[in-house]
């Protein structure tokens, strides 16, 4: 057998440990991976593979398959949780410029952040919106799949060492306050004001499994579907329209190109730059905005 063939063997089966890997998370856990792309869910698992010093994927999954803390580890490398605050601050330039007009004469408006991870874009919307005037009408709903990050989120703690890219990502999307009017420190940790988390609520929702819970006005869903194949981006494309208010918006990540699919269910480019998305629907006219 040729080196090609044995790396061929070697990729066949490695493939084959993960399908029964995932299989069994899903079976005995309820987290459904199995339409993640397997490309990332194959580099997460040798990580977890090499980090509990197992020699095959086959043995990690008869250890989380018996032992639930070698699962939450392994939940949590599947859980992609890179995030900041204002990231890509054109998209919420963008957001604060066309979509906050449309939102100001709702009576009340709902938010959902879908796939929030530690929570820094929930506390960035809130922000934003403060500055608009809105906040008081708003409800933000941040979700995710890892209960460990919602907990970060959820707790309004930050470490100082973060602040400064923070503070230039803010001013850079049109901030118009001083950014650390917004947190005190403590202990080279940033709390940030009470009141900003007033109108959050934070728990566990899984895109590849949940159905649709509330109808939005946004949906905020950033860097999450790359990290999904094309059958389960589909899925949660569905989930979205289903979610989203007749004229509703949709913001992705900068490297999520899926015009085409997004067409396909209803949602028509808002502002291409920053992947703004707009849900049609031509039964009912667009929200009056004055």
């Amino acid at each position: 057998m040729t080196n090609q063939d044995q790396r061929s063997s070697y990729e066949a089966l490695i493939k084959i440990e993960i399908d029964l890997l995932l299989e069994g998370v899903y079976r005995h856990y309820g987290y459904d991976f199995r339409n993640y792309s397997f490309g990332s869910i194959k580099r997460r698992t040798l990580h977890r593979v090499q980090a509990e010093r197992l020699p095959t994927v086959s043995a990690l999954q008869e250890l989380v398959l018996h032992n639930p803390d070698a699962m939450h580890r392994l939940i949590n490398d599947f859980s992609v949780t890179v995030t900041e605050m204002f990231r890509d601050d054109d998209f919420f330039r963008a957001f604060r410029e066309k979509v906050v007009p449309n939102l100001r004469n709702l009576p009340q408006i709902r938010i959902w952040h879908a796939g929030c991870s530690t929570g820094e874009e929930v506390y960035s919307m809130a922000i934003l919106l403060h500055e608009e005037g809105l906040y008081d009408k708003t409800r933000l709903y941040a979700t995710d799949i890892n209960a460990e990050a919602l907990n970060k989120a959820e707790s309004g703690l930050f470490p100082l060492q973060k602040m400064q890219l923070y503070t230039k990502n803010y001013l850079q999307s049109g901030g118009k306050r001083a950014f650390s009017e917004y947190y005190s420190v403590r202990n080279e940790v940033v709390r940030f004001q009470p009141y900003l988390s007033d109108n959050m609520v934070f728990f566990q929702h899984n895109l590849a499994t949940d159905h649709s819970f509330n109808e939005f006005h946004v949906v905020i869903c950033r860097n999450v579907l790359i990290y999904f194949n094309d059958v389960l981006q589909q899925r949660v494309l569905k989930l979205f329209d289903e979610s989203l208010h007749r004229s509703g918006f949709l913001g992705l990540g900068s490297k999520e190109g899926m015009t085409y699919k997004l067409k396909r269910n209803r949602f028509t480019e808002y502002d291409a730059k920053c992947n703004i998305f707009r849900k049609t629907d031509e039964r009912f006219e667009l929200w009056n905005v004055q």
